[in-house]
């Protein structure tokens, strides 16, 4: 699976594209690193749409899914996914799930989303 680790240096968004075998994603996760991978883009008339998704540990031990979609406004001056308009206003934070396991959140987004 190919994700993506994010940091923040000075301020801006760097990633760092990963690919990862399923237990560096499991040990990942089990450390409290969020994973997050590139799903796709698609055009419609007007503009153009980002996919992606996020896994996150959560303080009660279980795991959020969480699927973006958003309006591709990047620019040079613009490069954070996180700041673009989301294609879905009443979602800011994305669709969330929840899962008690890691192979669970793992094997949903898989078979839900392609990932």
């Amino acid at each position: 699976m190919e994700v993506n680790q994010t940091s923040r240096v000075k301020g801006k968004a760097t990633c760092m594209k990963t690919y990862l075998k399923e237990e560096q994603l499991k040990s990942n996760l089990s450390l409290g690193f969020p994973i997050e991978q590139w799903l796709s883009h698609y055009k419609e008339e007007d503009y153009t749409v980002i996919r992606w998704l996020r896994i996150d540990k959560e303080k009660d031990q279980n795991y959020t899914l969480a699927y973006f979609e958003c309006f591709d406004e990047g620019n040079e001056n613009a490069l954070d996914i996180y700041e673009f308009s989301m294609l879905n206003p009443d979602e800011p934070f994305g669709v969330l799930t929840q899962f008690d396991k890691i192979e669970d959140a793992l094997n949903f987004s898989e078979n839900s989303y392609g990932a």
